[in-house]
Parts: C-alpha cells; structure tokens; sequence
C-alpha cells in the first residue's frame, strides 16, 4: 500500500531529503565548533522552524487544495496548538523567574494572585498536550459547522476566517486574559525535566518535528488517494452535482477542516519549544496569508509543494530580512503575483511541465 501513496520518483526524493534532515542534528552534535562537518545550533533550529510551517503549510492545502475552501485564518490553529503547550512550559519554569514566584512573571507583574481556573492542570504535559489536540479543533469544529451548514463559501468564507484570527488576536492582547498580553510567553527552562536550550534535548525536538512531518504527509496522502479524498475533491471541483449525486458534503468539509486546525495546532505545538516564544502576533492576519503564500509557491493540491513552499519562501524571508529588512513585504507581494500570473501550480507544476517536455514525442 505504502508504494502507491507517491511514485518512485516522489519516494526517492523523500527518502533522501529525511536521511539528510536527519543528520543535521548528528553533525551538530558529533562534532566541535570550527570542525568542517559541524552544524550551527542555528541551522539547526531554523530547518526545525521550517518543518513546522511546512506541516501547517499541508494543514492549511488539505482543506485549500483538496477541498477548495480558502482559509485566511489558519493561524488562529497555530497559535492555539502554541500557546497549550506554552502553558505547560510556563509552569515548568517553577519559581526560577524573574520574581522567584509559584506564578508566571508576567502574572505575579500584574498583581495576580492565583491562577485562573482555564490554567488547572497545565503543570501535566499530557493534560496540555490533549489541549494542543482539543482547543484548535473543538473551535474549527464549532466554527465550521455553523459556517458549512449555512453555506457560507467562496470569499465570504475567507473573509470571515479572518475576521477570526484577527478577533483572537485582540483578545490574547489584552492582559487580563491571563496569556501574557502582548509579550506573550517566554523564557522557558524545561521540558519534561530536561533543559529546553540543552543540545541533546534541541536534537529530540528537531527529530520529533521531522517524524510529525513525515506522518502526517503519509496521513494526508492516504486520505487525499482514498476515496474520501476524490469525495473532497468533487466538493471542489462541484458541490451542487455531489448533493444531486445524494451526498452531503457538510460533514465532508467539517471533518477536512477539524483535522487541518488539529495539525496546525500540533505544528504550533512542536514550534514553541523551539523558537522559544510564542506571543498574540502568531495569530495576525499576515501570517496566515503567509500560510496561503507558503501553499501557492510550492503547488496547492500536491502536499509535497507547500512543504517545498514553506521551506522556499522561509528561506528567502530568513536572507531578505537580512539583507534588506524594509523590503521583505514587497517581494513577498511580488513573488506571490509572479506565482499567481505564470506559475499557477507552483514549483511542482514547473517541475512536472519541464519533465513532461524532456519526455520523447
């Protein structure tokens, strides 16, 4: 069964792409600083990052490419996964703050007390790892049934999911919310009792992401080639002929949906540790246009193409901000007009045309 989830082609190329993710963190960790085969602890926190965003990236073209549906609010997903198990890293620190308090720094600064009762149980990594699963997709479900069973589609959909994350934004900005306003949270020591900045626990972190990534592309290619992937895709291509047909794409979309915010919130998850802060502007609508950028550069409706999306545009935000910090946003807006007027099915699709035309008459 697995052979037929990609061609041998495909197979190859992910097969040699994890064997050389995988021994970055080996470098890293095998050999000393100035060694020519050594790999920077940044190198390997950035390709980290990156996963992340691709596993979102292919959340976010489960329910766009497959499906049709247009989200402008993925975000939201992301930083819910985030901030559950930020939760869990915030108690963590235990009384090594600032203050040397019980509470979070940023609680014991504004004169709370105790915790809100929202924060019981987050000190048990599993308790906030079943938040991380729970939050993002109780929500998409709520959302989407309302927003599915009324019809809503099209732009009207975009924009509302917008409005969502932008909603969400203003709340988790506000202090008494208890999620560290607009500084969010920050300064984690520990993860199961192990140092979160110590190399060996680094590497853990990266090879976990890289593991999540690889089983949910294999999860999402099962679901795309199985018949309940050709059902999405006759949602997209025409929904009125599925219900003439006797479907009902409702619970169709909603079970897309539920799932693509549950993957959004474990990458959310997996990149907080990591990057070492999570804060209310994870959830601004930019960045869940980024996630739209990410899916249309590398090729929406393939899965492979937002992950090489994600890593692509990344990559050249990482040197531009760099180089020419004031001109990132404009290349982005140029790169995705480029994308949407001569490379409509992204980096894949260029890829397939070059080798469709080496191929002999």
């Amino acid at each position: 069964m697995m052979r037929h989830l990609f061609s041998r082609p495909a197979w190859t190329g992910i097969l040699v792409l994890t064997a050389l993710a995988i021994s970055l963190p080996i470098l890293n960790l095998s050999f000393p600083e100035g060694h020519t085969l050594h790999i920077s602890a940044y190198a390997i926190a950035i390709v980290a990052k990156f996963m992340c965003y691709a596993l979102a990236a292919m959340a976010l073209d489960l329910v766009w490419g497959y499906t049709g549906i247009l989200s402008l609010g993925h975000g939201v997903f992301f930083a819910l996964g985030a901030y559950a198990h930020g939760m869990y890293l915030m108690r963590a620190i235990g009384r090594d703050g600032v203050y040397q308090s019980d509470l979070p720094d940023f609680m014991v600064f504004l004169d709370w007390k105790t915790y809100p009762w929202y924060w019981s149980m987050t000190d048990n990594f599993w308790y906030c790892m079943a938040l991380v699963v729970l939050v993002p997709g109780m929500l998409a479900f709520v959302f989407g049934f309302f927003a599915f069973r009324s019809r809503i589609k099209g732009v009207y959909f975009s924009i509302i999911t917008q409005a969502m994350t932008f909603a969400f934004m203003l709340l988790f900005f506000r202090n008494n919310t208890g999620f560290g306003g607009n500084n969010g949270f920050t300064d984690f020591k520990r993860i199961l009792g192990f140092s979160v900045t110590a190399p060996g626990t680094k590497a853990v972190l990266y090879l976990m992401t890289l593991a999540v990534l690889l089983g949910a592309l294999l999860l999402c290619r099962w679901i795309v080639t199985s018949k309940l992937g050709r059902v999405l895709q006759a949602v997209r291509d025409s929904e009125s002929r599925l219900m003439f047909i006797g479907y009902n794409p409702l619970w169709f979309k909603l079970f897309i949906w539920t799932l693509s915010a549950v993957l959004c919130g474990v990458a959310g998850a997996l990149y907080v540790p990591q990057v070492g802060i999570i804060n209310p502007s994870e959830m601004s609508p930019a960045n869940s246009i980024e996630m739209v950028i990410w899916a249309a550069v590398g090729g929406r409706g393939t899965l492979l193409g937002p992950i090489i999306g994600a890593f692509t545009v990344n990559g050249l935000k990482s040197w531009f901000t760099a180089a020419f910090p004031d001109l990132w946003l404009y290349a982005l807006g140029l790169l995705f007009i480029l994308v949407t007027l001569f490379m409509q099915q992204g980096v894949l699709g260029v890829i397939g045309r070059l080798k469709k035309n080496k191929e002999p008459a």
